[in-house]
Order: structure tokens, then C-alpha cells, then sequence
């Protein structure tokens, strides 16, 4: 079983636009902006793994804070894609995150996140007995997304230490001090987003060779993998056993949505390794299931004939040293 974590889930709103006004020459009036479509679905990074895991035959509970509303409809969307969810209920509201999709600009989304409601001391320590019980079944945890207002920047450390206690094999698929927190702890597998941020923790990754070196600086601090998504077809695998540029070789105006894609790359290489394929090979069918997400509007592709379709545009080279 794969446990899931999201602290902060989120109800992901999309909408679908014909353009966007680049001013207002008329402040004072309102501007209406219609949608030819829009979906909804529950989310967060730890969801959106166990949603694409389910959907592929991979047992998965999700776990984290509900509150309000909002975490109704998010309960009942995980529920009826037979994900086990196991939460802490709360006082608040689950945030809800928009994102405006241009189309002929998909590639270049307009998102809107709210922070998220508080969490509460009383509320941890539920989620830390739960998590622990939880943890006796895992084989692997994925603690996924930003923590909310209340949860201490060593949250996802503390976790992590929890998890290897439990001997659980741990992937980190979260970015800024949340995650370099963690890397003292050795997870499996780190999966930190530099496509935005442009410095890991004190590590500049701007270049292709800067990004080798914190991939190669992270393992060297006890993670057993980093895989590094630098550009929007791009990935860097670094491990104990060398460095893999994995690149997927499409044309960018194929892509339809790409808020799913990073969190479909994280679901694909688990459900691979599940199946017993090595690493290297994991991260090139998790590539393909973040390329076959992009190219359809809903957040994730649940397709697998789809995702091995891909396969064929995904390409790996092992990067000689020095």
C-alpha cells in the first residue's frame, strides 16, 4: 500500500478561456470573462498521486486535514475513485485553487491559491496517531504540496523520521525549506519543482550543470535519489549510481493542462516500481505519464495505454562524469 500525504488539500478549480483583457481602460466597470469549460476535483499533491495510483490498480490511502464545506466535496471525490481516506477533520475551510487556462497558451497558466485554514496542535497530534497506525501497511509515503498556516517547517522532517522508524520509504514531493528540511534524513527520493524557484535551499539551479550538482549535493547528504524537473519536458535523475537526463521530445502547443503533470510523474514511478522496474526505468514511464497528463485538459491522465504511448517520445542518457 501507498500512504499519501496531504496536509493542505485543496478543491482544484479549472477554467478554459478564449483570452484574458491585458487592461482595463475602464477600471471602474466590471470585466466578464467567460469560460467554454471548466472541471472540478479534490487536490494537493498527495491526492492527486493517490487519485492516479487508484485509478491504476495501485492500493493507496490518503491522509491529511479536512475542514468545512469544501472538505466534503473533496472527501466525496476521493471516495467515488475508491481511495481510502483517512483524515482529521477540523474547524475552517479547505482552500480552493483556481486556474485560468488560455487557450493557444496552456503551457503558461493563471493560477490563484489561497493559503489554507490553521492547523491546530490538537489537530497534529491526532494526525500523527493516525499516521503512525497508518504507516504499519505502507510501503512507501509520498508527503506531498506546501504545509498550511500552523504546521512547523519541520513537519515533513518530522514525518520522514517517523516513516523510516516504521521502515517506510519515503518520497519528498515538495519544494522550498519543507523539503531541504528533510534531506538530513535520507528519504528515498526527493522531487523538488525548479522551473519557478530558481535556488534550492542556499543551491543555485539556473543552469543544467548547477542543477546536476545539487541533485549529485542532495545524494551526497543521504538521499538515496533527487529527480529535478527544470523545464517543462525536462527532468534530471541523480542517485548514488550516477546522473540521468531524462528528456521527452513534443512539441509544446500539444499541451492542454500541465497543473497534473508533476504529480502524474510521482504516481507513474510509483505505480513502475510497485511492479518491480528499477529506478532509472520508473522515472522514464513517470515522464510519460506527466507528458500524457499534459496533453488532455483533465488534471490527470488516468489512461494507461495512453502513458505507454508516450513512452516512445520520453529519451534517458546517462551524463558522463565531469
Amino acid at each position: 500500500m501507498i500512504l499519501t500525504v496531504t496536509l493542505n488539500p485543496t478543491l482544484d478549480k479549472f477554467y478554459w478561456v478564449d483570452e484574458l483583457p491585458l487592461s482595463l481602460d475602464k477600471p471602474e466597470e466590471a470585466v466578464l470573462i467567460r469560460s467554454d469549460r471548466s472541471l472540478t476535483s479534490a487536490g494537493g499533491k498527495g491526492i492527486n498521486v493517490s487519485t492516479f495510483l487508484s485509478c491504476h490498480g495501485v492500493e493507496t490511502v490518503a491522509l491529511g486535514f479536512l475542514a468545512g464545506h469544501t472538505g466534503q466535496i473533496i472527501l466525496q471525490d476521493l471516495l467515488s475513485r475508491g481511495i481510502t481516506a483517512n483524515f482529521v477533520w477540523m474547524p475552517g475551510e479547505n482552500r480552493t485553487n483556481v486556474t485560468v487556462i488560455v487557450r493557444g497558451r496552456e503551457y503558461h497558466p493563471l493560477l490563484i491559491h489561497e493559503e489554507g485554514p490553521p492547523v491546530s496542535e490538537e489537530a497534529m497530534g491526532i494526525f500523527l496517531r493516525k499516521y503512525e497506525r497508518m504507516l504499519r501497511r505502507a510501503e512507501y509515503v509520498v508527503l506531498g504540496g506546501s504545509l498550511p498556516p500552523g504546521c512547523s517547517p519541520d513537519c515533513y522532517r518530522t514525518l520522514v523520521q517517523h516513516a523510516h522508524r516504521a521502515g517506510v520509504r519515503v518520497i519528498v514531493h515538495a519544494g522550498g525549506d519543507a523539503l531541504m528540511r528533510t534531506i538530513g534524513e535520507g528519504p528515498f527520493l526527493v522531487k523538488p519543482d525548479v522551473r519557478e524557484d530558481l535556488q534550492l535551499g542556499e543551491l543555485p539551479v539556473s543552469t543544467p550543470d548547477e542543477i546536476v550538482r545539487a541533485g549529485q549535493w542532495m545524494v551526497a547528504q543521504g538521499v538515496e535519489a533527487s529527480l529535478i524537473s527544470h523545464h517543462v519536458t525536462g527532468d534530471v535523475l541523480a542517485t548514488r549510481d550516477g546522473v540521468w537526463e531524462l528528456e521527452a521530445r513534443v512539441p509544446l502547443a500539444t499541451f492542454k493542462n500541465l497543473v497534473g503533470a508533476d504529480d502524474a510523474l510521482v504516481g507513474g514511478l510509483l505505480s513502475a516500481l510497485i511492479r518491480g522496474e528499477k529506478l532509472v526505468e520508473a522515472a522514464r514511464y513517470g515522464m510519460a505519464a506527466a507528458l500524457a497528463t499534459a496533453e488532455v485538459e483533465e488534471k490527470l491522465c488516468l489512461d494507461a495505454g495512453a502513458i505507454r504511448r508516450e513512452l516512445g517520445h520520453v529519451t534517458i542518457r546517462r551524463r558522463s562524469e565531469g
